[in-house]
């Protein structure tokens, strides 16, 4: 592995829009597979909402998993999450300074996303059982509970992420790992906390639905989530990393000079 490259902070600007097109994708299509399967009039209509939102937790897990390994994800790493993000560069595999940036154009994204589903689907996808793909706790299901399981999700994906790092040679692994998961978490979650652990992947669906009374739980807790995660990182599986690669160089190449040396 190389040296630290002289200037690790600095990320070009296509990367930050390699970041907004993959999320605007992201929500497109995320909208676009609720409109399929949750639409009575729709000839994939699924009514019972368990195995819908089971069949859109793996469809979600293998789009993510495409946009990683897509051309603008080996560029920019396809976090597609500012929860990742913030994660990624507290476990020094991302440059701090591009981490507001990428957070921007991800919510970004996600709005650009959400408004082109309603502008090629029409006012179908604002129908109750669409309603732009806005995620929302089950009525049971107290703040605290949402507080839970989306911090708590949040951070196990972050902890894999890190175990697969501190492996190096595993590190292709981790856009399977990261689509793998998510399909989990949405499938077992979706319909009791929602399943989001993204606050890309709510913003956009809440802000244009106008469901935004629990949206601060999905914004604040999945960062919080991250940096927990990012923290037992730290302190139980850092020690152990032999090289720490930028994450855009995760699905790319690993032999530039963007890849960092441990500084063990």
């Amino acid at each position: 592995m190389s040296a630290l490259p002289s200037h690790p902070d600095r990320l070009p600007l296509g990367r930050v829009a390699d970041e907004f097109g993959l999320t605007t994708i992201l929500l497109f299509l995320a909208v676009t597979v609720v409109r399929w399967l949750r639409d009575p009039d729709s000839p994939l209509y699924i009514a019972d909402l368990e195995v819908a939102v089971a069949v859109i937790g793996v469809v979600s897990g293998i789009i993510l998993t495409g946009l990683i390994l897509s051309p603008p994800g080996k560029r920019s790493g396809g976090h597609m999450n500012p929860a990742v993000t913030v994660a990624l560069w507290l476990m020094d595999a991302f440059p701090g300074r591009s981490v507001l940036p990428y957070a921007a154009a991800q919510l970004a994204g996600s709005a650009a996303g959400t408004g082109l589903a309603r502008l090629v689907w029409g006012p179908v996808v604002s129908h109750a059982s669409i309603d732009h793909a806005a995620l929302r706790p089950a009525p049971t299901w107290q703040p605290a509970s949402v507080f839970l399981a989306e911090a708590g999700s949040m951070m196990l994906l972050i902890l894999l992420v890190g175990f697969i790092l501190a492996y190096p040679r595993y590190i292709r692994l981790v856009p399977y790992a990261i689509g793998v998961s998510v399909a989990v978490v949405i499938a077992f979650l979706g319909t009791l906390s929602g399943g989001s652990i993204n606050p890309a992947r709510q913003f956009g669906p809440a802000a244009i639905s106008g469901q935004t009374l629990d949206l601060w739980i999905y914004l604040i807790v999945p960062v919080l989530g991250a940096t927990i995660g990012a923290a037992i990182y730290h302190l139980f599986i850092w020690r152990f990393n032999a090289c720490r690669p930028l994450t855009y160089k995760l699905a790319g190449n690993h032999d530039s000079d963007d890849t960092m040396a441990s500084p063990h």
